[in-house]
């Protein structure tokens, strides 16, 4: 394996795919857990919001 000139060795094609399947892996979590974990907070932010500002009715 050849080096290049910081020292590092090249990336091997196993490596690279490896890397890859990471990523992949990655952005799957992304999509599984974090966004519906995001979606969640802004709703809660919404309804609280709403409740809050919402106009209050007395009866006389």
């Amino acid at each position: 394996m050849r080096k290049l000139r910081g020292g590092q060795t090249k990336e091997t094609r196993k490596q690279r795919q490896e890397r890859k399947e990471e990523n992949l892996k990655i952005q799957q979590q992304m999509k599984t857990i974090v966004l519906p974990t995001i979606g969640v907070i802004f709703l809660c932010i919404v309804v609280y919001v709403f409740l809050k500002t919402r106009p209050r009715y007395e009866e006389l």
